[in-house]
């Protein structure tokens, strides 16, 4: 036999089990749903400028996604090797902890640079890479051409 209030504490339980969850935030740094961020670039819309392109060239490197690497590196500079510096099926065997976006410029109409930090760990220990990426607008979207790491 139920007592009083018996079936309302298993259904406040399910509601429990089955609350809505916080979406998932971009790894980017922007502060915002990935999918409402670079999961959009990732789903195939083309990044609106050179600064929404690094982010989601960051967030792929973090969640593995080899292939919207290459497909956003200009042909002309993209490596033709695989980008699998292990042999582990991954492109970095670094853990990546936070990105920050030093300064976005768009240099001419069709090129852009944008300087960042991106922290990350590996061996147990901890690492900034501080690089100025160049990026070209070409056929109607944004691509990556290279990177140049600085020592500070």
């Amino acid at each position: 036999m139920l007592h009083a209030g018996g079936p309302a504490i298993v259904q406040n339980a399910a509601m429990k089990r089955h609350r809505p969850t916080a979406p998932v935030l971009c790894p980017c740094g922007l502060n915002t749903p990935y999918a409402e961020c670079c999961g959009l670039w990732h789903a195939g819309k083309i990044a609106p400028d050179a600064e929404k392109l690094m982010r989601s060239r960051y967030v792929a490197y973090v969640m593995n996604l080899k292939d919207y690497i290459y497909s956003t590196w200009h042909p002309s500079t993209r490596p033709v090797t695989d980008l699998d510096v292990n042999g582990d099926g991954k492109l970095s065997a670094a853990k990546f902890i936070g990105l920050t976006v030093l300064t976005h410029i768009r240099t001419t109409a069709d090129t852009a640079t944008v300087e960042f930090i991106a922290r990350y760990k590996s061996g147990g220990r901890a690492f900034r890479m501080h690089e100025t990426s160049r990026f070209v607008f070409e056929h109607s979207r944004w691509w990556y051409i290279d990177g140049e790491v600085s020592d500070h």
